[in-house]
């Protein structure tokens, strides 16, 4: 598979009406799950790491490992700094390599977010390659966790803050809240999303959406998110409790087995299970 830029390839899913799948990863286990899974589709995937996730894989080690896995597969295979909460660490992102960042701006006035996000988009624009930048409007909460309820201070993103934003930022891709939450609602499923209100902010802003905290959420209200707007879909807290239910199993299924790899293997397959299946329907393939 030819490999072009992340833009191409989110611009050729807006057209074929499919979204590309964002998965996160701490380890190499994540990793390769996520690639053997998008691979064995021929569909372009994107990996995410987090702050917290950054710190702990390492900011440029991230970066060596997709390039490698891209450059010796000539495979479409990308890097996003997700939730990334401040200019500085947005701008270590871009000097470290990554595809794409996000300036995380959701819990600040939409005064002091757009301020942020620009300064973030006019650094991008003049590092010499493309970066795309994506910013946050709309808070969905924080924590990649099985939660009790959703957290306090979940509210929509209003289309006129919408178009205000995307056209004061210039940002490249649009992250609003429409009944997303991050993490996932224990023994319930998660709100249902306000598919209306997708279409709306996607025919105003003009420019490709992404759902975050789509973990938990129906495949007939993602595949409809999809339909009207949405070209990115990221997925985290369902690939950990996937991969921690299978640790814990194989813990107790083998008390004796002290080698990582073999301790491991099951969690990466059922990290491959979830992101092959959540791929299927991002790309309407089942």
């Amino acid at each position: 598979m030819q490999t072009k830029s992340l833009k191409q390839y989110i611009i050729e899913a807006k057209e074929k009406g499919v979204a590309i799948g964002h998965f996160n990863i701490s380890n190499l286990e994540a990793l390769h799950a996520i690639f053997n899974a998008a691979k064995a589709l021929s569909v372009p995937v994107i990996i995410g790491v987090s702050e917290g996730e950054r710190d702990f894989v390492g900011v440029h080690e991230a970066v060596a490992l997709v390039k490698t896995l891209r450059e010796e597969n000539d495979y479409p295979i990308f890097l996003n700094a997700d939730h990334t909460y401040s200019f500085d660490r947005v701008k270590e992102a871009i000097d470290a390599g990554y595809d794409s960042v996000i300036f995380d701006g959701a819990k600040l006035t939409l005064d002091e977010n757009i301020v942020i996000a620009k300064q973030c988009v006019e650094y991008a624009k003049n590092c010499g390659r493309e970066v795309l930048v994506e910013a946050e409007l709309g808070y969905i909460g924080q924590s990649s966790k099985i939660l009790d309820a959703v957290p306090d201070g979940v509210e929509l993103t209003s289309v006129a803050d919408a178009e205000k934003f995307v056209k004061e930022t210039g940002v490249d891709l649009f992250a609003p809240a429409v009944g997303n939450i991050h993490g996932m609602l224990k023994d319930i499923p998660d709100p249902r999303l306000n598919i209306e209100r997708v279409g709306e902010i996607s025919k105003a802003t003009g420019v490709p959406l992404v759902l975050h905290g789509a973990s938990g959420n129906s495949k007939e209200d993602i595949q409809d998110a999809i339909k009207n707007g949405v070209a990115i879909v990221h997925i985290n807290t369902e690939i950990r409790v996937a991969f921690h239910d299978a640790l814990v199993k194989e813990v107790q299924d083998n008390p004796g087995e002290v080698a990582p790899y073999k301790m491991l293997k099951p969690s990466l397959e059922a990290v491959q299970k979830v992101v092959t299946d959540k791929l299927k329907f991002f790309n309407f393939l089942d």
